[in-house]
């Protein structure tokens, strides 16, 4: 017959054998030697998303075609935990974010240039953009390990550009109809078709700078190897303070989905 002390002495047995197996498992899956500790992540990224104004204007009647052009980062972060949960990561990402886009839009305020001549006022019609950047992001993120193998980080990021580019052309929707009105709502009327469109380039208005929130979930795969996915939600107006040749605020949106290893 099993005593109580036998039982007692076995049920300690077993909780203390599930609490190495855990704290085993929490070790096991880092990011860090043990819980505490620092390292590196290299990671390397596709991405997708656009740069557009929130809320949608009203002058936006409708999205033709949203094609992101596919981009890309690499990058490190250095990587600090304080504890079994906590920790902290500052990261060094080089990326290429694109879009192109084609809208119906009515009373559009816009700068224009046609036939060599620069026109200002409000284009009604089909309104096609490209956006390129090409630049470097430094996110300073807060790390909360959910699981041993699932860690989730947020914070702000600092995006600097080396090259960026805002352009596109405008003419008649499907129904021909494609006009701009001279400096105001009811100014001269240029019509402006497909065969002559007019055009537009913005990239020298662009901010050198821009911020916004990082949400980052890191999945362990293996001992050293994460797949990841994060947002960057830009809240700095792409443009300079005094551009005015587009009425509405525009934010980088871009979200990136890869692989990074663990040292």
């Amino acid at each position: 017959m099993i005593s109580k002390s036998n039982i007692f002495s076995l049920v300690t047995i077993f909780l203390l054998s599930i609490t190495v197996s855990a704290q085993d498992s929490w070790e096991k899956w880092g990011p860090t030697k043990g819980l505490k500790g620092a390292g590196i992540l290299v990671r390397a990224g596709y991405t997708l998303g656009g740069t557009t104004p929130l809320p949608l204007p009203k002058e936006v009647r409708s999205i033709n075609g949203f094609a992101p052009k596919g981009g890309s980062t690499i990058g490190v972060d250095f990587y600090k935990m304080y504890g079994k949960r906590w920790g902290a990561s500052l990261g060094l990402h080089f990326f290429y974010e694109g879009f192109h886009t084609s809208a119906d839009v009515k009373n559009y305020k816009i700068s224009l240039t046609m036939d060599g001549n620069t026109m200002s006022g409000y284009f009604t019609g089909t309104d096609v953009t490209n956006t390129d950047m090409w630049g470097m992001t430094m996110p300073m993120l807060a790390t909360f390990r959910m699981s041993p193998r699932w860690n989730l980080s947020f914070g702000p990021y600092f995006s600097t550009y080396f090259k960026k580019s805002f352009s596109g052309e405008v003419y008649d929707n499907e129904e021909g109809v494609g006009y701009l009105r001279v400096d105001n709502p009811t100014g001269e009327k240029v019509n402006i078709d497909r065969s002559n469109p007019a055009t537009y380039d913005f990239s020298d208005r662009m901010q050198q700078w821009n911020a916004g929130m990082e949400i980052c979930f890191d999945w362990k795969a293996c001992r050293h190897m994460n797949i990841f996915g994060k947002l960057d939600w830009g809240l700095s107006n792409i443009w300079e303070g005094d551009f005015d040749a587009i009425s509405f605020r525009m934010y980088p949106i871009y979200a990136t989905i890869g692989f990074a290893y663990r040292y």
